[in-house]
């Protein structure tokens, strides 16, 4: 499973998200610090920064720093192994919805 897939599955599972993107976004971060290459295939980087949007009812009366926090805690081993960037923007779907 591909550190994406990964991060989706433990999301998914433990905040039941009405929506969930998950962009992978190392390959406009070569040359930064954090940065590893892949497998060594020309233009692989391996899977590093993430950018990931999240709207679940589970982020409803907490902080937008409390809702960060649960995400690093769910994503703990992943930020430990190789993880160097995650950007986040979680939303109650409330938030969603006045956003469009």
């Amino acid at each position: 499973m591909s550190v994406r897939e990964t991060i989706e599955h433990k999301l998914t599972t433990a905040l039941n998200p009405s929506r969930l993107v998950v962009v992978d976004e190392s390959r406009r971060h070569a040359g930064h610090a954090g940065m590893r290459n892949g497998d060594g295939h020309a233009g692989d980087h391996g899977e590093t920064h993430f950018q990931v949007e999240i709207v679940s009812a589970s982020f409803v009366g907490q902080s937008r720093v409390a809702r960060q926090r649960t995400v690093y805690a769910l994503l703990a081993d992943e930020l430990q192994g190789g993880v160097h960037a995650l950007s986040l923007t979680t939303l109650t779907p409330e938030e969603a919805a006045t956003r469009r």
